[in-house]
C-alpha cells in the first residue's frame, strides 16, 4: 500500500491483461449465444444465408487488433461441406464457429513469426479459461499466401492444431494429380511409416468445377471444305462478326450484351475410402458422369447484377431519353421552331444535337422502302396490348417511332427534324399517288389507334381511292367515246350482289335483287369528335347527321333501283327496314305474290323523308356514283394534320406508340414459355396500360414526366429479365433446368425491381446451382464442345478429370482419416471404454495445375 493505492500483482504484465481482455470478450459472446447476439446487432456475412458475425477491437502495446467470432443462426444438423452456404474457412479446416483475430492494417495479416505465435498462444489460453472449444485462427505471411494457422482446445485430452499456404505457381507435376495428392497426404502422418499399418483407411471426397469456353458464333456450324475454300480469306476477314442474339426480335434495333457468359458446371464425388494410392489414378481418368451429383450455375454478366441506372442500353434506355424529349416539347409551338438555327448554342450538345443528313437519308429510305410492301401487322398480341392508344410495331409511325429511338440521342431537335423529313416523303406519296408502305391494305379506321396512326390509314384509303377514280375516269372517257352514238335501254339491270332469297318485287312477278352498296364514310377518332363538338354546338346532334345519313341512304336507294329497275319504294323498305314492313302473308312459309302487307306507320306519314331521298334518287350502281368518301379533299386535310402538328401532340402519340412497339417486339421472343416470364410481361403491359392512359387525358407534361421515367425503370428491368431469359432458353436444351435456372436468377432479382429512379447496392451476387439430374446430363455436357487441335488454351499439361477434353478450372479435394479414441497413439493412459471416433488428420487441396493452397488439420494427445 503506498499513498492510498493498490497495485494489483495477479495481472502484472500487459501480454496478460491482453488474455484476460480477450476472455471477458469470449466469455460475454458464449453467455449470450447466437440468439441474443443476432438481437444486439451481429452482422450476415456476405453471400452466406445462415452465417453471422460479432467483432471487437482489442489493443495490445502499439497494435490494434480485431477479433471476429463466426456463428450459424441454427444448427442444421449434418451438414456437407461442399454445400454453397459453407464458408471457405468451415470448408479448408472441418470446423462450424470459429474465431479469427488479426492486426487493424492494410494487410490485415501478421508478418511476424512471434507475434503470430504469441496472438493465437494468447486466445488458446483465453479460451481454454473461458471452457470453450471454439477454433481460433491467425493469418500470417504474405496476403498472396491466403496462410494461417490456428488451434483448438477439445476438452483436457486433444488439442487440433491447424495450418494452410499456397503455392502461387510451378505447382510440381506429381501434385498435379491425385496419387501424388494422395502420398501428400499421407506424408504428413509421421515422421515414419512403420508407425501406421501398411495400408491406411483414407476418406476421400471431390468437387469439381468446370467452366463453358466463350462461345464463337462464328463457328456454330462448320463449313464443309469446299465452301471454305470457294470464300476468298480477304472476304472472311471482311465479314462481320456474328452476335448471339442476331436472330432475336430486337436485333434489327440493336445488340444486347449477352447476359449469360456461360455455365460452370460443379460435379461432386461423395465420401469413399481408399487404402492404395493407385486408386486415386482411376478416379482421375474415371468420367464425370460417374460423379454423384452435378451442380450448373450461369455465369451472369456483371451489368446484371449491377442495377445501377443508365449502364444498360436497350428500348428502355432509349424510351428514357423519349419521355425527356417529350418533356420539353412544350417548349414551343411549332416544330420547325426547335429546328430554327440555335447559333447561340453548342450543337455538339447532346440536347440538340442531329445526325448528319446520310443518316436521315438512310432512316427513310428504310422507312419508305418500297419492297416493304403492305404491312399485316404480325404481332405477338399481348392481351393487353389493345388497351394501349399506339400503333401496330410494324406500321409506318411505329417504325417511325422505333427509328426515333435510335436517331442520335433521341432529343427534340433531332426528333423535329426527322419528322419533318418524314412528313416531306408522306406528302410526295400522296400527291404522286404512290402507296403508302408498311400500311395495312384496309376499308376501315382502327379507332383503338392512336390518331395518327388512323390518319395514315385515312391517308392509304385515299391514295388508292384517288388511284382508282384516275383508273375509272380513263375506262369512262373511253367507254363514252364507244358509246356516244348508240343508248342503251333504260331498264337494264345493274350492280347486282345476287337474288334476296324468297323475296319478290311488289309491283312486277320478278326475283328482289340485293346491290353493292358504298361504305359508310371513313372517319378517324378526332373526326368524329368534331362532328360531335358540332353537333352540341347547334343544339341537334340528330339534324347534323342527318346529312351524312341521308347521303348514305341516297346511295343505297340508288344503288337498289339500278339492280331493281321495276322496284317500288315499299321494296327497298322490305329489304332495307324490315321492321317497317307490316307483313299480312298468312302463308305457311310458302310466299305468294303480289306480297301482301303495309308500311309502318312512320312510313307511311305524309312528307316522310325516305320518300323524298327514294323519288329524288336516280338509279345508279355504286361504280356510277359519287363516293361519300371525298379521297381528294380528306387526303389533303391529313398531310395538312400532319404538317400543322404541335410537338406535345406528336410526342404523346411517339411516346404511347414507342412503349407499345418496343414491348410488342420484345413478345415475340422465344423464351421457352418460362411461366415467371409470361407473368411478367403481362404486368408489364398492364403497367403501360395504367401509366399510359393519363397521356389520353391532356395532363400536364411535368406531371407525367415522374410516371413515365419509373415507366420506364420498370420497362429495363423486365426487358433485361426477357433478355436473360432467352439467353438461357437457347444455350440449354434442358427445359426443365433452364427454367429452373431462370426461376433462381429471377427471384435474386426481384428485389431489385422496384420503380425507384435511385440505383441500389446489393452486395450478395448470384451464386445459387441447380441441381442437374441424370436425364438431363447429356444436354448439360453438350455445353463443353470439344476442342480442336489447334485451340490455343489447351495445355500439354493437364490435371486429368477431363470433361469432352476441358479440364476443370478448379478442383477441390478433402482427404481425412478416422481412429477410435481407443486405439493407437489417441488412446488415454487410463483405458476409454468408447467406440467414438475422432478425425485424426484432415487436408483440404484447392487449386489448378498451377495454383495450389492446402489446409491441414492434425489432432494431437495432449
Amino acid at each position: 500500500y503506498l499513498l492510498g493505492r493498490f497495485d494489483d500483482f495477479t495481472i502484472a504484465s500487459s501480454w496478460e491483461r491482453f488474455i484476460s481482455e480477450i476472455e471477458a470478450i469470449c466469455r460475454q459472446w458464449l453467455a449470450d449465444g447466437p440468439k441474443i447476439l443476432m438481437q444486439k446487432g451481429a452482422e450476415t456475412v456476405p453471400s452466406f444465408e445462415n452465417l453471422y458475425m460479432v467483432k471487437r477491437e482489442l489493443k495490445h502495446g502499439k497494435r490494434v487488433y480485431c477479433m471476429e467470432y463466426h456463428f450459424r443462426k441454427s444448427a442444421k444438423g449434418k451438414y456437407s461441406y461442399w454445400d454453397d452456404d459453407t464458408h471457405s474457412t468451415q470448408l479448408s479446416f472441418g470446423v462450424d464457429e470459429f474465431l479469427i483475430i488479426a492486426p487493424l492494417s492494410a494487410s490485415g495479416v501478421v508478418l511476424d513469426d512471434p507475434e503470430s505465435t504469441k496472438l493465437l498462444s494468447s486466445v488458446a489460453i483465453a479460451l481454454s479459461n473461458c471452457g470453450s472449444n471454439w477454433p481460433a485462427f491467425v493469418p500470417v505471411h504474405d496476403p498472396s499466401r491466403k496462410a494461417y494457422i490456428g488451434i483448438q482446445n477439445m476438452g483436457t485430452v486433444f488439442t487440433r492444431r491447424f495450418e494452410a499456404d499456397r503455392i502461387g505457381s510451378q505447382v510440381p507435376i506429381r501434385l498435379m494429380h491425385l496419387e501424388g495428392l494422395h502420398e501428400l497426404f499421407l506424408s504428413k502422418f509421421v515422421l515414419s511409416s512403420t508407425d501406421f499399418p501398411a495400408k491406411v483407411k483414407v476418406n476421400f471426397s471431390m468437387k469439381l468445377t468446370y467452366r463453358t469456353p466463350e462461345h464463337d458464333y462464328d463457328h456454330e456450324e462448320t463449313l464443309d471444305s469446299e465452301a471454305t475454300e470457294s470464300i476468298p480469306e480477304s472476304e472472311v476477314a471482311s465479314q462481320p462478326r456474328k452476335q448471339w442474339d442476331d436472330d432475336c426480335p430486337w436485333a434489327e434495333w440493336y445488340s444486347a450484351e449477352d447476359p449469360v457468359k456461360g455455365f460452370e458446371l460443379t460435379t461432386i464425388w461423395g465420401e469413399k475410402m481408399f487404402e492404395e494410392s493407385f486408386e486415386m489414378a482411376e478416379v482421375e481418368n474415371a468420367s464425370s458422369f460417374d460423379a454423384d451429383s452435378w451442380l450448373l450455375q450461369p455465369v451472369v454478366s456483371p451489368y446484371m447484377v449491377d442495377d445501377s441506372i443508365g449502364k444498360f442500353v436497350g428500348f428502355a434506355s432509349q424510351l428514357h431519353l423519349l419521355v425527356n424529349a417529350f418533356e420539353s416539347s412544350a417548349e414551343a409551338q411549332f416544330l420547325e421552331d426547335f429546328v430554327a438555327d440555335n447559333s447561340g448554342q453548342d450543337n455538339s450538345k447532346s440536347s440538340v444535337a442531329v445526325p448528319p443528313p446520310s443518316v436521315i437519308d438512310r432512316v427513310m429510305k428504310d422507312l419508305f422502302n418500297d419492297e416493304v410492301g403492305n404491312s399485316n401487322y404480325v404481332e405477338a398480341e399481348n392481351k393487353y396490348g389493345r388497351a394501349l392508344k399506339g400503333a401496330p410495331s410494324d406500321s409506318l409511325f411505329a417504325q417511325f417511332c422505333l427509328h426515333a429511338l435510335w436517331f442520335g440521342n433521341c432529343n427534340m431537335r433531332a426528333i423535329a427534324v426527322l419528322w419533318i423529313d418524314f412528313v416531306r416523303e408522306i406528302r410526295w406519296c400522296w400527291e404522286e399517288s404512290e402507296r403508302l408502305p408498311r400500311m395495312k391494305t384496309t376499308s376501315s379506321i382502327d379507332l383503338s389507334s392512336c390518331v395518327i396512326h388512323q390518319k395514315l390509314q385515312m391517308l392509304a384509303i385515299c391514295i388508292e381511292r384517288k388511284k382508282s377514280l384516275n383508273r375509272k375516269k380513263d375506262t369512262d372517257d373511253a367507254h363514252k367515246e364507244k358509246t356516244s352514238n348508240s343508248m342503251a335501254p333504260d331498264k337494264i339491270r345493274k350492280g347486282s350482289a345476287g337474288v334476296v332469297p324468297s323475296m319478290m318485287l311488289i309491283n312486277t312477278f320478278q326475283e328482289m335483287h340485293a346491290p353493292y352498296t358504298q361504305d359508310a364514310p371513313l372517319m378517324t377518332e378526332d373526326m368524329h369528335e368534331e362532328r360531335l363538338h358540332a353537333a352540341e354546338a347547334f343544339g341537334n346532334a340528330v339534324g347534323l347527321s342527318g346529312q351524312l345519313e341521308r347521303d348514305i341512304l341516297s346511295s343505297d336507294m340508288s344503288a337498289f333501283k339500278a339492280a331493281n329497275p321495276d322496284a317500288a319504294f315499299e321494296d327497298f323498305i322490305r329489304w332495307h327496314s324490315p321492321g317497317d314492313w307490316v307483313s299480312e302473308d298468312k302463308s305457311d312459309g310458302n310466299p305468294t305474290w303480289p306480297p301482301k302487307g303495309r308500311l309502318s306507320q312512320r312510313m307511311s306519314e305524309h312528307g316522310n323523308m325516305w320518300r323524298k331521298i327514294w323519288n329524288d334518287a336516280p338509279a345508279l350502281p355504286v361504280s356510277e356514283q359519287k363516293s361519300l368518301l371525298d379521297s381528294v379533299r380528306e387526303g389533303e386535310k391529313v398531310v395538312h394534320y400532319l404538317e400543322t402538328l404541335r410537338p406535345q401532340q406528336l410526342l404523346e402519340q411517339m411516346v404511347c406508340t414507342a412503349f407499345k412497339s418496343s414491348a410488342d417486339i420484345l413478345n415475340k421472343t422465344t423464351y421457352g414459355g418460362f411461366k415467371l416470364m409470361k407473368t411478367k410481361m403481362d404486368q408489364l403491359y398492364a403497367t403501360m396500360v395504367s401509366t399510359l392512359r393519363s397521356l389520353q387525358g391532356k395532363s400536364d407534361t411535368s406531371d407525367l414526366a415522374g410516371d413515365l421515367k419509373r415507366l420506364c425503370q420498370v420497362f429495363e428491368h423486365i426487358e433485361k429479365l426477357l433478355i436473360f431469359a432467352a439467353s438461357v432458353h437457347r444455350k440449354l436444351d434442358a427445359p426443365r433446368l433452364a427454367q429452373s435456372i431462370f426461376t433462381d436468377y429471377f427471384n435474386y432479382y426481384l428485389p431489385k425491381m422496384g420503380t425507384s429512379l435511385e440505383s441500389i447496392c446489393y452486395e450478395k451476387e448470384f451464386t445459387t446451382k441447380e441441381k442437374v439430374g441424370t436425364l438431363e446430363r447429356e444436354a448439360v455436357s453438350s455445353l463443353f464442345r470439344p476442342p480442336t487441335a489447334n485451340q490455343s488454351w489447351r495445355k500439354v499439361l493437364s490435371m486429368g478429370n477431363l470433361l469432352n477434353g476441358h479440364e476443370p478450372i478448379q478442383r477441390e479435394i478433402v482427404f481425412s482419416v478416422l481412429e477410435k479414441l481407443s486405439n493407437g497413439h489417441y488412446s488415454s493412459p487410463t483405458p476409454l471404454c468408447t467406440d467414438e471416433q475422432i478425425e485424426t488428420h484432415r487436408m483440404y487441396i484447392c487449386g489448378t495445375s498451377n495454383d495450389l493452397w492446402i489446409a491441414l488439420s492434425v489432432t494431437s494427445w495432449d
